[in-house]
């Protein structure tokens, strides 16, 4: 009798059917297509990144660019979600400290550094890079995973009674995200100069928000004694 069930070469997995054969090659041919999208992204900018360019880098017609992600729309989506995984890891790799003001001036430190090492990506999911491209509810889960760990933070400082509970954690995080992001957009927009001027503008910005966020219970807590 022989066994119709076959290991995977690559991964050792046994392949049961054809059908789960050929996802798992299509699965590894739009990791490859990604790939290739994200070296343009980054050695060239999102301008540069087209259906024609990534199928000449990948040596293939369009039509196969498009049978696997429809448009170029859908491999931005990929580019945008592969830009949420750097953002997550750059802030993972924040350690982690009791001082939970300090640790938030960190988290804000890896986001300015994201800006800088992953410009074209930061550019592409931040700054409107790709015109036509809206990010999906999948893409907006992909930015909140990433930036948990400054959810996490904000909300543990809430618990601690560090910072008011008056205002809802996400709209604390938006109101952070958002004054952040407007430093590095005009930053990029070339209006801070420098990228030492625009970084010590960008950290003046995280060192308010930081204190007023934890004062503010503090003025708080002095105001319900009294």
């Amino acid at each position: 009798m022989h066994n119709e069930d076959k290991p995977s070469s690559s991964t050792g997995r046994v392949l049961k059917t054809y059908q789960e054969a050929r996802l798992q090659n299509t699965e590894n041919l739009r990791k490859l297509v990604v790939d290739a999208a994200a070296d343009i992204l980054q050695e060239e900018g999102p301008e540069a990144v087209t259906v024609r360019k990534v199928s000449e880098r990948m040596g293939c017609s369009t039509k196969i660019i498009y049978s696997l992600f429809v448009n170029k729309e859908g491999l931005a989506q990929q580019l945008y979600l592969e830009g949420c995984k750097l953002l997550a890891q750059g802030f993972e790799e924040v350690p982690l400290s009791s001082d939970l003001l300090q640790h938030l001036l960190d988290l804000g430190e890896a986001f300015w550094q994201f800006g800088q090492d992953h410009t074209s990506y930061y550019k592409l999911m931040f700054g409107g890079a790709f015109a036509e491209f809206k990010p999906d509810a999948e893409s907006m889960q992909g930015t909140m995973t990433a930036m948990s760990r400054l959810l996490n933070l904000i909300s543990t400082a809430q618990q601690q009674g560090q910072i008011s509970d008056q205002e809802e954690t996400g709209t604390l995080v938006s109101i952070i995200w958002a004054s952040l992001h407007g430093v590095i957009h005009l930053y990029i927009g070339g209006f801070l100069g420098d990228a030492e001027a625009a970084h010590a503008v960008y950290k003046q910005t995280m060192v308010l928000l930081s204190q007023s966020l934890f004062a503010a219970q503090l003025v708080q807590q002095r105001s319900e004694q009294e």
